[in-house]
């Protein structure tokens, strides 16, 4: 089904019911999508300052307040618990479970943070004739670890997860301008072309996502991504933390214009 043209509060019950637990990348063309991570309420100072140093990877949209699962800007009768069609749950480092509610796991003391996702600026280069691979192939965008430094944060230090949609040539710069007006969701890209510059030895394999195709002539464009907190939560080891499963994100109800400069 196309889900390109519906409203995310229709997409957010639809997926709150169970009949939507695919990857977002595509729907709602034109509001702009999120990423998550919940941590405790002794964790989200550090985790808040690492987002601020890494505003690139991590544009932080929303915080809340602590135990809440909805949301003041973003979205209205919205429940964080059970909105996202797949989320991923990490003990002490490790990912324990996927679900598709965290109803039962939701504490008093988490707090849920909101980060931009590059998602939100394909309706934007579509319209402008700029090809999005994934979509084209009804796929998730592919996503690979590099060998950038984040700036660390208490315990959340690691390497930039960035995603990859390859263009023709002549596209590139258009891409760039594009995105570029669109900082709270990741902005221009990170690095262009030679991904074995970045520490990407093979993209027919990603990280995350899925694989897609590459073309004859098309340069591999890549954006910071917001599955880096997922990296580094893993690094950092916290007791708990909650996030959305890679690519499976938030639909808010601000539109991207609301995120350009």
């Amino acid at each position: 089904m196309d889900y390109s043209a519906m409203k995310p509060a229709e997409a957010r019950k639809l997926i709150r019911e169970g009949k939507i637990t695919q990857q977002t990348s595509g729907m709602c063309a034109g509001y702009a999508q999120a990423n998550l991570a919940v941590l405790p309420k002794d964790l989200a100072y550090d985790f808040l300052l690492f987002c601020q140093r890494n505003p690139r990877s991590c544009p932080l949209l929303e915080v809340t307040d602590a135990g809440s699962r909805s949301l003041r800007w973003l979205a209205k009768d919205a429940d964080l618990a059970t909105d996202i069609p797949k989320y991923r749950v990490y003990e002490h480092g490790k990912l324990t479970g996927e679900y598709t509610s965290v109803e039962k796991l939701w504490r008093d003391d988490f707090v849920a943070f909101l980060i931009g996702c590059s998602f939100s600026f394909e309706a934007d280069l579509l319209e402008a004739g700029v090809p999005v691979r994934q979509i084209e192939e009804h796929r998730n965008v592919p996503m690979y670890y590099t060998n950038i430094d984040c700036e660390p944060a208490g315990i959340f230090r690691g390497k930039m997860v960035v995603s990859m949609r390859p263009l023709p040539p002549g596209q590139i710069v258009r891409a760039t301008l594009i995105t570029g007006g669109m900082p709270r969701v990741h902005g221009a890209p990170v690095h262009i072309g030679s991904p074995e510059e970045i520490g990407i030895s093979d993209l027919s394999r990603p990280d995350f996502g899925d694989a897609v195709t590459i073309r004859p002539g098309e340069v591999p464009v890549f954006w910071p991504c917001g599955v880096t907190p997922q990296s580094v939560i893993m690094n950092g080891k916290p007791p708990i933390a909650i996030t959305h499963a890679p690519g499976h994100m938030f639909l808010t109800d601000v539109k991207n214009i609301c995120l350009k400069y």
